[in-house]
């Protein structure tokens, strides 16, 4: 069976952890955390990023720190996962879907406009696959209005925009290094905030709502609750198994694009046919091959496709279905403006096997057998 996905491994990750184990400090904020957060904001050149237990617990961090409260609104593509909508929720927000762009699946700036109210508080862009939303046309929407982007950046790390990284753009961005994303510590995440004028209070929120790292410093003689916080510091072993993978960064990204392009080469021209659609990926956008997706024709299509592949032994998983049609998403929230393209989009998208150190030949047989059926 060729699985869907492998996390991602240096070799290097048990000497690391067996380090962290060494040093005795084990509950984060340790000498990799350091070194993670560091290799971030260099890398990216943000204000500041921490290291969290998720990119779930960083939206609700951004949800918290950008004041959303009960009876604001928040805009966001349907086409996402649960934390997406379920961070603003949380802060008693109401969600507001928006259609999508069919050759990027990422949010239609274009629907974004119709659905803002007085009540709006937020945008909340979610690069899909790591090819950026219009960020352009996204910021110019947020400065007319005065509104806060914060990006699930979740799937977009080492993704850029005109040179610019995913997740910098908006004033936080919420990293993922869940073990099915391009760098892992099996469950985690990174909080990247743009605004200095929210670092002091983002630690504290990450660390129960205390002033420890302040603490920590020696800028106070004890620490102390002082505001709304949780625990969303990740263990040291954590940190210690994303550290060798940062530090390969750069291979791993080159790996995984290769990847990509082997199947864009091999489905290129059943997309020029219109049998399926393929990635588009827009001028200026850098992708990090997070995903390579096709779409079929229809829903009846993609089931079948979905068995012609498993009958050979290739996993080839669907996607999100749309929050909006979502028991929770129909409490929630709502659909505003016209579904042309989420729920057609998310019913034919299927997803292929990718990860770091895939071979050759595992890519070879996928495209053959997937050429087999899109051919007959």
């Amino acid at each position: 069976m060729i699985p869907f996905n492998k996390p991602c491994q240096t070799g290097r990750e048990s000497s690391h952890i067996s380090a962290a184990l060494a040093s005795g400090k084990l509950s984060g904020d340790g000498e990799y955390t350091a070194r993670c957060s560091a290799w971030l904001e260099e890398r990216f050149s943000c204000a500041k990023a921490l290291l969290t237990t998720s990119c779930t617990s960083a939206l609700e961090m951004a949800a918290l720190l950008a004041g959303i409260s009960p009876g604001d609104e928040v805009i966001m593509p349907s086409f996402t996962f649960v934390s997406t909508a379920n961070a603003f929720v949380l802060r008693g927000a109401k969600i507001v879907f928006v259609d999508i762009d069919p050759l990027t699946m990422n949010i239609d700036p274009a629907c974004i406009e119709q659905a803002i109210t007085p009540k709006t508080r937020a945008i909340v862009p979610v690069h899909y696959a790591g090819v950026a939303c219009d960020m352009d046309a996204l910021s110019a929407l947020a400065r007319t209005h005065n509104l806060i982007i914060i990006e699930d950046a979740a799937q977009g790390v080492m993704g850029y925009k005109n040179g610019q990284a995913l997740g910098t753009f908006g004033t936080f961005g919420c990293y993922s290094f869940h073990e099915t994303k391009n760098y892992v510590m099996g469950e985690g995440g990174a909080l990247l905030i743009n605004d200095h004028s929210f670092v002091e209070r983002a630690e504290i929120i990450r660390e129960k709502g205390t002033n420890r790292s302040r603490f920590f410093r020696g800028q106070v003689d004890k620490y102390t609750w002082v505001d709304t916080g949780s625990s969303y510091l990740p263990s040291e072993l954590n940190a210690a198994c994303l550290w060798p993978q940062l530090e390969d960064a750069e291979a791993i990204n080159a790996a995984r694009l290769e990847i990509w392009d082997r199947y864009y080469g091999a489905f290129e021209t059943l997309a020029a046919s219109g049998r399926i659609q393929i990635p588009h990926v827009p001028e200026g956008c850098a992708h990090n091959a997070h995903m390579f997706w096709i779409k079929l024709r229809d829903l009846a299509d993609r089931t079948a496709f979905i068995e012609h592949m498993k009958q050979h032994g290739i996993a080839t998983p669907f996607h999100y279905v749309p929050l909006h049609s979502s028991p929770a998403g129909l409490r929630f929230g709502e659909f505003r403006g016209e579904d042309r393209h989420t729920t057609s989009g998310s019913d034919r998208l299927v997803r292929l096997p990718l990860w770091y150190g895939m071979a050759a030949s595992e890519t070879t047989q996928i495209t053959a057998e997937a050429t087999s059926y899109l051919q007959n």
